[in-house]
């Protein structure tokens, strides 16, 4: 978490600079915001490189877990269900072989 919050710093401090330094330069309203928004994307892209990459390693990190926790749990819960209708399929065998037995004592 701490290294999202970094790059998300890092990337809105970019965003104020190009801002301050393009209304130096005289851009005004809508311009101004698209190309701060342009201007600190690049910037970004080549000066925050390292961070990204940190923080796409710790994200897949996380995901990973969560990943293997959640194919436990299915694990799990198929075990259950499996257990769960074990006895159901043997009182369907036993019902089965009842109205069979009940068939042939009546022919």
């Amino acid at each position: 978490m701490r290294t999202g919050l970094a790059y998300t710093s890092a990337r809105i401090l970019l965003l104020i600079a190009a801002m301050g330094l393009l209304y130096l330069a005289g851009a005004r309203g809508f311009v101004l915001l698209a190309l701060a928004f342009l201007v600190s994307a690049l910037a970004s892209y080549v000066l925050l490189s390292k961070q990204r990459d940190v923080m796409s390693a710790a994200l897949n990190r996380r995901f990973g877990r969560v990943g293997r926790k959640a194919a436990e749990l299915r694990a799990r819960i198929e075990e259950g269900a499996a257990a769960e209708d074990e006895p159901d399929d043997a009182a369907e065998d036993d019902t089965a072989e009842a109205s069979l037995a009940e068939a042939r004592d009546a022919n």
